[in-house]
């Protein structure tokens, strides 16, 4: 063998052992780091497993179907590891939701309804993009065509109890509309309007067989899985003492008023409260002030010391 062959082989063996090396030490640059058990990070993620059954308001959902198997896995995941949230709705449940069943029982609406609560607002005040307020999430023309009082100083959108009256009455003209409870929630999700409209379009009046928005499509599935949650919280890792939960507000005095209260501040002040206790007993009081013309009769509570 030629001296310049050899020596032609001799490079090529040199350039093929750089890029090796090359190659080597990109690898080692770019491959995963080493987790150690000093470093890991101290948690334990499990998998939720699912139960044999679900029902929401006694209509069983067919989880037999892998779909609905699977829409109905991710909120149970999502609401089991989005602790501080699930944590509050646990805490608030204990305040809120005796007044809620009881209202709900009177128009014998099902019980499960009240986990709507807690899908739409998760016991706040809050408002959506598109206006809606309260607990229940009122636009301000339904809250207005059910008998609520919304205006700048006035919004009983945040009153509980009449909102919770207000929306039982909804739900009855929606069922008497749609004749199945989960066709109701979807409908108070997205309007009965638009659920009747794809309906029509897709030829399905079973809620699991529906195409929706992305909201409506896993609004069922959330309030199945709150109600999962809240109702055996120690079984998706959530341990809250009774003393740990918020109790009813129910410690108050009721004063009528049928007349103008030129400064709220003035008027809690003057029954032995300050106002911001005025507001949190009376949330539906939105202004610094209640302007009564007409003469309507107002039951306004007074927390006890």
């Amino acid at each position: 063998m030629s001296w310049p062959r050899l020596l032609g082989i001799s490079s090529l063996i040199l350039v093929g052992l750089f890029l090796a090396i090359l190659a080597a030490s990109t690898e080692e640059a770019t491959s995963p780091h080493t987790w150690s058990d000093a470093t890991r990070l101290p948690q334990t993620v499990r998998d939720v497993p699912l139960a044999a059954t679900y029902t929401f308001a006694g209509e069983r959902l067919p989880i037999d179907n892998f779909d609905v198997r699977e829409r109905l896995e991710r909120e149970l995941i999502v609401n089991a590891y989005w602790h501080s949230s699930t944590l509050m709705a646990l805490k608030n449940a204990t305040r809120y939701f005796p007044a809620i069943e009881s209202i709900l029982r009177k128009h014998h609406i099902p019980d499960d309804f009240k986990y709507l609560v807690v899908a739409e607002s998760n016991f706040r005040h809050v408002t959506s993009p598109a206006g809606a307020k309260g607990f229940w999430q009122f636009l301000k023309s339904t809250a207005q065509d059910y008998g609520l009082e919304v205006n700048g100083e006035v919004d009983e959108r945040y009153h509980l109890e009449k909102a919770t009256e207000a929306a039982c009455k909804y739900f009855q003209k929606l069922y008497d509309r749609f004749g199945s409870w989960t066709l109701v929630a979807a409908a108070y999700n997205m309007g009965p309007s638009t659920l009747a409209r794809e309906m029509t379009i897709q030829q399905m009046d079973n809620y699991y067989d529906l195409n929706l928005s992305e909201e409506t499509n896993r609004y069922i599935f959330r309030i199945v899985a709150l109600k999962e949650i809240l109702t055996h919280p120690e079984q998706f890792g959530f341990e809250l003492d009774t003393q740990a939960r918020y109790a009813p507000l129910t410690n108050y005095s009721i004063v009528r008023v049928d007349s103008s209260i030129s400064s709220l501040g003035a008027f809690a002040k003057q029954h032995g409260t300050t106002y911001r206790m005025l507001k949190i007993y009376n949330p539906w009081l939105r202004s610094y002030q209640l302007t009564n013309r007409v003469g309507k009769i107002y039951q306004i509570r007074i927390p006890r010391p």
